[in-house]
């Protein structure tokens, strides 16, 4: 006879504090990225069209392989995400004028518009995970993330 087993909630037992760091890493970003698609739903984009617009807007000319890199998505997802924003008419893309095959995407003003709309909703769903934290704290937790994803992409 098998025993059920109660599985605790996000913050209780090995899913709150005393739990593995790395664990609680992703169950806050797996967090994050439901309450985006959350928001996103009503403008029809998806977390990874936003990250890649919002690199887009934030490095004009950016390529597809740089994008991948930035964004943390396959180039194959790059791929699909960026012909759907072209379809959309939210970039378009360019060749690269002295390397002919790599092309280099920028923002139209639609596609600007888009990243506006956007950068609203999630702006929201960050300013509820900012308010669990004063500012000073926030600052402090910044820097953490920022030197975790440093620190660990150098070891490789």
């Amino acid at each position: 006879m098998t025993r059920k087993v109660a599985v605790p909630g996000p913050g209780e037992g090995k899913r709150g504090p005393e739990g593995h760091l790395g664990y609680l890493v992703r169950q806050a970003n797996v967090a994050v990225r439901q309450a985006m698609e959350t928001a996103l739903a009503d403008v029809d984009a998806t977390p990874a069209q936003f990250a890649v617009l919002t690199m887009i807007v934030n490095y004009p000319g950016v390529s597809g392989a740089d994008l991948a890199r930035l964004t943390f998505l396959t180039p194959q997802t790059i791929n699909v995400i960026v012909r759907n924003l072209e379809k959309g008419g939210s970039i378009q893309k360019a060749a690269d004028a002295s390397h002919g095959r790599i092309l280099r995407l920028t923002a139209t003003a639609q596609g600007q518009a888009l990243l506006k709309r956007c950068r609203a909703r999630v702006q929201e769903v960050e300013g509820r995970i900012a308010g669990l934290l004063g500012r000073e704290e926030e600052k402090v937790v910044r820097r953490w993330l920022a030197a975790v994803g440093e620190k660990l992409t150098e070891e490789r």
